[in-house]
């Protein structure tokens, strides 16, 4: 998703554990866009992002979905708490390994319901295939 970002010539920011930003590649990370997060400690990251939100009418995040590394069963809801915080849509992002095609899907907007609005988002991805 970061190279169709690059591609595309978006200024975008992405959310990415701690880790991925070692000295003495952090600034280079946080100029590539990075936002570190650190899970090790209770922080609200939701009221952290949607403040980032505020001011900025093009400011775009890009949080990578989990899963990538083991199937997991149900979908954490960060990610729409923090688009519908910030009164922002979400841009459904995918890569289709079984078409070799990537893009990206209409935009959602929250209605506040997450258990009405998940079904909804998820659908999207029904016939989406990833890379394992």
């Amino acid at each position: 998703m970061i190279m169709a970002v690059l591609v595309a010539r978006l200024d975008v920011h992405w959310m990415g554990k701690h880790t991925l930003f070692p000295w003495p590649l952090r600034g280079f990370m946080q100029w590539l866009g990075g936002v570190p997060i650190d899970r090790r400690q209770t922080s609200n990251t939701v009221s952290e992002m949607v403040s980032r939100f505020q001011g900025r009418d093009d400011w775009i995040l890009l949080i990578p979905p989990e899963g990538t590394r083991a199937k997991v069963e149900r979908w954490k809801t960060g990610f729409y708490h923090i688009a519908h915080g910030a009164g922002v849509p979400i841009v459904r992002g995918y890569i289709d390994a079984s078409k070799k095609e990537l893009g990206f899907g209409p935009l959602f907007y929250t209605t506040g319901d997450v258990d009405m609005d998940m079904p909804a988002i998820q659908a999207f991805y029904a016939d989406k295939r990833g890379l394992r």
